[in-house]
């Protein structure tokens, strides 16, 4: 790669993170072409020349939250062997997440879900797409537990993930919203009684 190359790659990450911090703040409709110019000093055509359209942007931003996600909370998981250890860990590590950087920043996949609810268009199924991605892949983590039979059979796995996903709203509102320190010990506690419920 040329140096011309990489110079233009990392500008491109740099408004792509300019984009995911505007959009953490204060939401994706937030994102412009210029808001980000005048964030780092570009012009509004240097933007444009790297991102393409604003929706391009808020594309780019979407895809790239949820790579970001991935690699924090499920990626690292995989090492475990299937079953039971790498459910928790998948659920510890999304707690962690949470806890330690989404009470600061925000989390995109809860505050778009709001922002789009009463939206139609390509961001509302591009982020729909990606949360409908990372739940699957949940859910399959469940069945495997219960393949393993360290979870009950019969275990429903859509509503387990369904728990999940209330148990981490939780921990973010009260964490975020409330500051609430005990936040991140109450989630542990939430994990550990609804595993006792399903475990073999």
């Amino acid at each position: 790669m040329d140096a011309k190359t990489q110079k233009s790659e990392l500008t491109r990450a740099a408004i792509v993170g300019a984009a995911m911090d505007l959009a953490l703040a204060e939401g994706l409709e937030a994102i412009t072409l210029q808001a980000i110019a005048s964030r780092l000093a570009l012009s509004k055509s240097g933007v444009f020349s790297r991102v393409g359209s604003r929706e391009a942007l808020q594309k780019a931003v979407i895809e790239e939250y949820g790579r970001r996600f991935l690699a924090d909370v499920f990626v690292p998981a995989m090492q475990k062997p299937k079953g039971l250890a790498r459910l928790t860990d998948i659920v510890e590590r999304w707690i962690a997440r949470t806890h330690d950087v989404e009470s600061q920043t925000g989390c995109l996949y809860m505050a778009g879900a709001f922002e789009y609810d009463d939206r139609e268009g390509e961001l509302r199924e591009l982020l729909l797409a990606e949360i409908t991605r990372w739940r699957a892949a949940l859910r399959r983590t469940v069945l495997q537990a219960v393949d393993s039979g360290e979870l009950k059979a019969g275990t429903d796995a859509a509503l387990l993930v369904s728990e999940l996903n209330g148990l981490v709203m939780t921990l973010l509102h009260d964490a975020r919203f409330l500051r609430d320190p005990l936040a991140g010990e109450h989630a542990a506690r939430s994990w550990r009684r609804i595993l006792s419920d399903y475990r073999a």
